[in-house]
């Protein structure tokens, strides 16, 4: 069974398709998305399609991807839809899209987004999110694109330097500049202040999503964050392994709600606007994150040294709780708190992996 098979899956993208937005801003246009394939990018593609299929929106989808093979296997139930087309594109390099003249609408979504990658790719780590995120501007200014959305992250923010419970869009902490794991945040960064040089110089309409640490049934099995292993050992039955003390207090999402938070950034954002995806129901401690999901498949939680591969990619981070008043301001709302987003994606994952 295809992750978009699944019964439950499906009524959470039937959701996301039936919220109260402007959607009509899709009608007969297009949307280019890098990161197709990513848990997030992929999520997205099922809910315009679907609108595609059901309230004939008419809107083309452009996936950009680096692994064809991979994209046509999770994309097969669209992959010869006349509105969904995938180009193969390592977004380092400038793009061209043959027989494109104007695009609607870019999202770009591509990055290295986990601690093993971090540790053994941090050249590429920073390149895609500096070189690729201006190749990605540059494709949506001389396409002419109603709207790019560079999607940023709660790392940006830094350590919390102990005077706030929650970031706001304004907060800044301490990231140490001068070592391997600043160049995901730093290059993060930068891909937001190349945003703000492109809005200023060109004049494109730019807003900015920040994510939190993002899960669901549509997660990579390459994925190497934390919750993600959790996650997998969790639908295999297995002891959770804790490979800290397991006090570190951070936000997540699922990624319905996520989705549905940038799809609300990308039609109602004010251009130029950072915004939080997060809220308080998605907020927890590591540990009993862990918890939930050995209590949930009768397991138990272990603990276990990680390897320094792992260990150089891991955030330092302590506490990264993102406040989400402003994106609520816009109609946004979390839909799925932390247990009950955990318990659906372990049951979407071990119905499509009988």
């Amino acid at each position: 069974m295809k992750v978009y098979e699944n019964e439950e899956y499906r009524e959470d993208i039937k959701a996301v398709a039936g919220l109260q937005l402007p959607w009509e801003m899709f009608e007969n246009s297009s949307i280019l998305i890098s990161g197709a394939s990513g848990l997030v990018g992929s999520y997205l593609i099922d809910v315009i399609m679907r609108k595609n299929a059901n309230n004939g929106m008419n809107c083309t989808i452009y996936a950009l991807g680096r692994n064809k093979k991979n994209a046509k296997e999770r994309f097969g139930y669209c992959w010869d839809d006349s509105h969904f087309r995938f180009i193969s594109h390592d977004i380092n390099t400038p793009l061209q899209i043959d027989g494109v003249i104007q695009i609607g609408y870019v999202l770009h979504l591509a990055s290295n987004t986990h601690p093993v990658a971090y540790a053994t790719d941090p050249i590429g780590t920073v390149t895609t999110n500096i070189i690729g995120t201006d190749n990605m501007l540059k494709f949506a200014e001389e396409h002419k694109a109603s709207k790019f959305v560079f999607a940023s992250s709660n790392e940006i923010y830094g350590e919390n330097r102990g005077d706030v419970e929650f970031f706001n869009e304004q907060y800044c902490g301490y990231i140490d500049s001068n070592t391997m794991r600043a160049g995901y945040p730093e290059s993060k960064r930068c891909g937001e202040a190349l945003c703000q040089a492109y809005i200023k110089q060109t004049g494109l309409d730019v807003v900015i999503p920040r994510l939190t640490r993002s899960y669901g049934p549509t997660m990579l099995l390459s994925d190497t964050k934390a919750i993600s292993q959790f996650i997998r050992r969790g639908v295999m039955g297995e002891d959770i392994v804790l490979k800290s003390t397991g006090t570190q207090y951070y936000s997540y999402t699922y990624v319905a709600d996520a989705v549905a938070g940038l799809l609300t950034v990308l039609l109602c954002g004010e251009k130029g606007e950072a915004y939080n995806i997060a809220d308080v129901p998605g907020d927890i401690m590591l540990k009993d994150l862990a918890a939930i999901i050995a209590d949930y498949v009768g397991t138990e939680v272990v603990f276990e040294l990680p390897d320094d591969v792992e260990k150089a990619g891991y955030s330092t981070a302590s506490k990264a709780r993102l406040n989400g008043s402003k994106l609520k301001k816009l109609g946004w709302k979390m839909r799925y708190s932390i247990e009950f987003g955990l318990q659906r994606t372990i049951d979407i994952l071990r119905e499509i992996q009988k």
